[in-house]
C-alpha cells in the first residue's frame, strides 16, 4: 500500500479529506447542481419506440478538469436532450473521494448514478478497495479522452530543468529528506490515473514513491494553491491546472503525460452498474450524446468555445485562456520551452479514444499490483470482462453509424511503449511486472 502522507497540505475552502482513501472511508463535501436545462442546438434524434430509454433522468457528476468537456458539452449542446434524456442534470464534485462518495449513495440517496471519473476507479470501487471492503459494481461505458495530463514542478527547482528524466530530483530530494524535511508530490487520488504517471516517472528515475519522497493527496482544483503556498515540490494533474500554474509564474511543467506515453488511456465515463442494468436503454442514449460530444470537441474550430463553455462559474470557474491554448495543442511548458501544434494535445475522439480498449485497462491493474493496491494474484482479466462495457460502446456505435474506421476491430491496442523504452505487451503482464526494478508487491 502507498505511504501516502496526510499531514500539513492546505485545503482551501470546499475541500474535503481527499487522502488516504483506500485506508478509511470519507464523508462527500457539497456538490453544486449546474443545472438540468438545455439548449435545443442539436437537432432532435429519431428515437424509436424500441430505443425509448426507461427513464429520462439521470444524475452525472463531473471535476473541474478539461477532460470533463464531453460530459458539460453534452448537456450544453443538448446531445441528452437528443437521445432521450431531457433531464440529465450535472453535480460539480469538490474531489475524487465526493465523486466516489456520491456514487456509492446514488442518485437515489442524493448522489450521482454516473460520472466523469479517472479511469481506475471503477475497479477500485467495483473490488470495494475504496469503498470500506463492499464492493460497489460499476461499467466503464466509454473512454473521454488520450492525454492532457502533466508533473509540474515547483519555480524552486527551476534551475534543475526537470523534464522527462525526473533522475535530477533524486539528490535534492535526499538532502531534504537528510536534514529532516518531509519531501511531498501531489497526486489527485490514491490509486488513480495521477498517482500511477507520478509513481512511474519518479521510479524510471530511481526514486522510490514509497521511500524517497511522500505522495500526498490534493484535489486538482487546489494544485495550483497549494504549489503557492510551497505545500509540495510536484504535483501531477490534468488541465487546465498545470496551464494555470504557468500562466500565473508558480511552476513549470517538466513532461507531459503525452510525452510520458503517447495517446496514453485518461478519464472514463463510468456508471453504477445496477442504473445500467436496469435502464440499459437509457445508459446506451447517454453514451451516444457523451460520443457525439466528443467528436464536437475534437473539432479545432469548437476548441474556443468548449473552452468559453467550461470556464462559466459553474464548471471550472477558471478563465478561458487557461484551457483553450493546451486543449488546442500550444504548450506553453513555463520554462523557455513552448510547443505549437503538439501531437501530444488532448484528444477526445480521433485515435479511437472514446473506445475503452480492455489492454489499456490491463496496464492500469497491473501498475496497481506494482504497488500493492491489488494482490499480485488478481484475475485482472476477470475482472475487466466485469466492469470494462466495450460492448455497450459497440452497440452505441452502430446505432449513430459511426464509420467502420473509427471503430476498433480489436479490445486491445496492441504493445505500449512508454517514454524510458519499456514496453507493456497486454498478452503478457506479469513479464511486464517482473521486469519492473522498483515496485511494492502485496502477496
Amino acid at each position: 500500500m502507498s505511504n501516502l502522507s496526510r499531514r500539513k497540505f492546505l485545503l482551501t475552502a470546499g475541500a474535503t479529506a481527499a487522502g488516504t482513501l483506500l485506508v478509511h472511508g470519507c464523508s462527500s463535501s457539497k456538490t453544486t447542481s449546474t443545472g438540468s436545462s438545455a439548449p435545443s442546438a442539436a437537432p432532435a434524434a429519431n428515437v424509436t419506440i424500441a430505443d425509448t430509454p426507461e427513464t429520462t433522468q439521470a444524475t452525472l457528476g463531473f471535476i473541474a478538469l478539461t477532460d470533463s468537456a464531453p460530459v458539460i458539452i453534452a448537456l450544453e449542446k443538448g446531445y441528452f436532450a437528443k437521445y432521450g434524456m431531457k433531464d440529465v442534470k450535472l453535480v460539480k464534485q469538490t474531489s475524487w473521494a465526493t465523486t466516489r462518495d456520491n456514487l456509492v449513495t446514488g442518485s437515489q440517496g442524493g448522489g450521482i448514478d454516473g460520472a466523469h471519473i479517472l479511469s481506475p476507479m471503477p475497479y477500485l470501487m467495483t473490488t470495494g478497495k475504496i469503498t470500506n471492503g463492499k464492493p460497489v459494481p460499476m461499467y466503464i461505458l466509454a473512454r473521454l479522452n488520450l492525454n492532457g495530463q502533466g508533473i509540474s514542478i515547483t519555480n524552486a527547482h527551476k534551475d534543475l530543468k526537470i523534464g522527462v528524466d525526473s533522475a535530477p530530483l533524486k539528490q535534492v530530494f535526499a538532502k531534504a529528506k537528510s536534514g529532516g524535511q518531509e519531501v511531498k508530490c501531489a497526486v489527485t487520488f490514491p490509486g488513480g490515473t495521477h498517482d500511477l504517471w507520478m509513481r512511474y516517472w519518479l521510479a524510471a528515475g530511481g526514486i522510490d514513491p514509497n521511500k524517497d519522497a511522500s505522495l500526498i493527496v490534493i484535489p486538482p482544483p487546489q494544485m495550483v494553491a497549494n504549489m503557492k503556498e510551497g505545500q509540495m515540490e510536484a504535483f501531477c494533474v490534468g488541465e487546465p491546472w498545470n496551464a494555470q500554474l504557468v500562466n500565473q509564474g508558480i511552476g513549470y511543467t517538466a513532461i507531459t503525460t503525452g510525452e510520458f506515453w503517447k495517446d496514453h488511456p485518461e478519464k472514463a465515463f463510468t456508471m453504477r452498474a445496477d442504473w445500467v442494468d436496469k435502464n440499459p436503454k437509457a445508459a446506451k442514449a447517454l453514451l451516444m450524446a457523451v460520443m457525439e460530444a466528443q467528436q464536437w470537441c475534437d473539432k479545432l474550430e469548437n476548441k474556443q468555445e468548449m473552452a468559453e463553455i467550461c470556464s462559466k462559474r459553474e464548471y471550472f470557474k477558471a478563465p478561458a485562456s487557461d484551457v483553450v491554448g493546451r486543449a488546442s495543442g500550444k504548450i506553453d511548458y513555463g520554462n523557455g520551452r513552448v510547443e505549437e501544434n503538439s501531437p501530444y494535445l488532448m484528444k477526445f475522439w480521433q485515435d479511437y479514444a472514446s473506445y475503452p480498449f480492455q489492454s489499456h485497462d490491463l496496464w492500469f491493474l497491473t501498475e496497481e499490483k506494482r504497488w500493492g493496491y491489488y494482490p499480485t494474484d488478481l484475475d485482472a482479466k476477470a475482472l475487466i470482462k466485469k466492469v470494462n462495457r466495450e460492448d455497450i460502446w459497440r452497440e452505441a456505435a452502430k446505432s449513430m453509424n459511426v464509420a467502420a474506421a473509427d471503430i476498433p476491430k480489436s479490445t486491445s491496442r496492441g504493445v505500449e511503449t512508454f517514454f524510458d523504452g519499456v514496453k507493456f505487451d497486454p498478452a503478457k503482464p506479469d513479464a511486464y511486472l517482473k521486469s519492473l526494478k522498483i515496485k511494492a508487491l502485496k502477496a
